[in-house]
């Protein structure tokens, strides 16, 4: 059975977890238990949820695409549609079409180092990346998790980075912009905790997410560390209103966040990447 890319089918939401005061996560099933059997997508996808008399938007898949009962979003509040989704309870309904995008390589990254960057609040993207490594964990190398965030209060899911850090053959580095004085971690930019890195560029591969700054300044800061172009991808965020690149709201030079990406590699984008007008 195929879904329509261009007709959301229902979704019922499961369960709702509150993140941190702005950010949240919905569990969402199918309600057609066909449709639900039928649905499948690639850790660094979207979907488009789409909230009855207010619009959608799109949003990351942050579970596994072995878990088929359960999709997973984490949102955060930034304006009408996401302030509705805010307010469901489980047992509501919503709208959903997806799967969208071209997500991370993970086929690619079998066998080999994996490092994971992320910047602000926008992490949701990396998080499958993440959650799928380590439900395959013999499959991949050693998992760095560097994580940035303006102030120390926006730092979401602290626990489970905790978790994270304790894991085999895993580091954590987590940084903040502002700390204050009961920060136990870095003071300064993410891209600091690079220089820390033990990078062995032939069997690494690099997957980021964040402000199109931070991604700009990481991905030269790994360049120099010898990272192929072809080894770094980053998540690309634009005004994604149609997915399926008719409306042209996401274009990004030639090509289209929502149908081309989000995600790419360095070497295709380094042109265009921090560019303003782009």
């Amino acid at each position: 059975m195929q879904l329509n890319p261009q007709l959301p089918v229902s979704a019922e939401v499961i369960d709702r977890v509150q993140e941190s005061p702005s950010i949240f996560t919905l569990r969402l099933r199918l309600v057609d238990p066909q449709q639900q059997r039928a649905y499948s997508f690639q850790p660094g996808q979207f979907n488009m949820l789409y909230l009855f008399g207010v619009g959608e938007v799109a949003i990351s898949i942050v579970s596994d695409p072995q878990d088929e009962t359960l999709i997973d979003h984490t949102i955060r509040v930034v304006g009408r549609v996401t302030e509705g989704l805010a307010k469901l309870q489980p047992g509501q309904q919503i709208g959903l079409r997806g799967p969208f995008g071209r997500g991370w390589p993970m086929a690619q990254a079998q066998g080999r180092d994996l490092l994971i960057v992320t910047g602000g609040l926008g992490c949701a993207p990396v998080v499958a990346v993440i959650n799928y490594v380590l439900l395959r964990r013999e499959q991949f190398g050693r998992l760095t998790i560097i994580q940035g965030v303006k102030h120390a209060d926006d730092l979401i899911w602290r626990a489970r980075y905790d978790y994270w850090s304790r894991l085999p053959n895993t580091e954590v580095l987590i940084a903040a912009d502002q700390g204050g004085p009961l920060w136990p971690f870095h003071h300064g930019r993410v891209t600091d905790l690079l220089e820390r890195l033990e990078l062995v560029p032939a069997r690494s591969i690099a997957m980021l997410c964040g402000p199109e700054g931070m991604l700009k300044a990481a991905s030269e800061g790994l360049r120099r560390q010898g990272l192929a172009g072809d080894d770094i991808y980053l998540s690309m965020e634009r005004n994604m209103q149609c997915a399926l690149g008719f409306c042209g709201h996401c274009q990004y030079g030639a090509d289209f966040i929502c149908r081309d990406g989000p995600v790419f590699s360095y070497r295709q984008i380094a042109d265009r990447l921090g560019r303003r007008g782009v």
